[in-house]
């Protein structure tokens, strides 16, 4: 029997020819760092159940997008040495930045929780100085990486981000000249909440990447919030932190706050 080769239809050929010359494209370029995208409606990631709630994904590509961190010097001086010490990126990092400024007349200081090496912190100590000069800035993490990962958070088992130290955030914020913040050790509220006293909190970033911890933290803030007051989460969206975004809609079930959701990965809840 003689063997016959199956041919692709033409349009399929075609196809398929587009796609290998782009993969041929795209890795020249990427040596240099770009890349060829198609922008259309059909850039579906991900969508999938976890833990019995619906998590979808998408590759999103903005164009002629405003950014006014560009022309922010104050912004861009801080940025440019606290960067070396943040695993998050520059459209976060200044909409922290400004939300110490639209929390300026609410009454209370700045709580961060989860503060890595301190970038973010120092950022937000950056603003409260300028914006919010008698606010005290609350730096409080274990310094011995995540804790209380559970269910909700396949991507954590604990002890992640363990590589920073104490020392590594005071340096920093000294290099900055910036003296407004205390850090304070201990999974929070459990073991370091008692350092804050009765302090009233104007802003508060959570950036805990698990369920439990932002759900704890929270409990603890409810009381000590007025209305105006602001909680923004990190890793709201990421597809490594369902137990965050799980968190955070759940939130916004009880009426109790205005939500904002930003691509840049942040969830902000403003106080009613």
């Amino acid at each position: 029997m003689q063997h016959q080769e199956f041919q692709l239809p033409t349009q399929s050929r075609r196809s398929s020819m587009r796609s290998r010359l782009s993969a041929f494209v795209n890795r020249l370029l990427a040596a240099i760092g770009y890349a060829i995208v198609r922008i259309d409606d059909k850039r579906l990631v991900e969508a999938k159940t976890f833990a019995g709630v619906d998590f979808a994904y998408d590759n999103l590509y903005l164009l002629d997008t405003y950014a006014p961190w560009i022309t922010d010097e104050d912004f861009r001086t801080v940025w440019e040495v606290a960067s070396r010490n943040s695993l998050t990126n520059t459209f976060r990092s200044y909409e922290l930045y400004q939300c110490v400024r639209e929390v300026a007349r609410i009454p209370g200081d700045i709580l961060e929780v989860g503060v890595w090496r301190g970038g973010t912190a120092a950022v937000l100590s950056a603003a409260a100085a300028k914006w919010k000069p008698t606010a005290k800035v609350w730096l409080c993490d274990t310094f011995s990486g995540v804790v209380k990962a559970g269910v909700y958070d396949a991507s954590y088992s604990g002890g992640e981000h363990a590589d920073t130290t104490q020392t590594v955030v005071a340096d920093l914020l000294s290099s900055l000249k910036l003296t407004n913040a205390s850090i304070v050790r201990g999974v929070f509220p459990d073991e370091s909440a008692a350092a804050l006293l009765d302090a009233k909190i104007a802003l508060c970033h959570i950036d805990v990447d698990v369920y439990q911890s932002a759900a704890d933290i929270v409990g603890w803030l409810r009381p000590r919030l007025s209305s105006g007051s602001m909680i923004v989460f990190d890793d709201y969206g990421f597809s490594t932190c369902k137990g965050i975004t799980r968190y955070v809609n759940e939130l916004r079930m009880g009426g109790e706050w205005i939500y904002l959701y930003n691509l840049n990965k942040h969830a902000v809840l403003i106080k009613r």
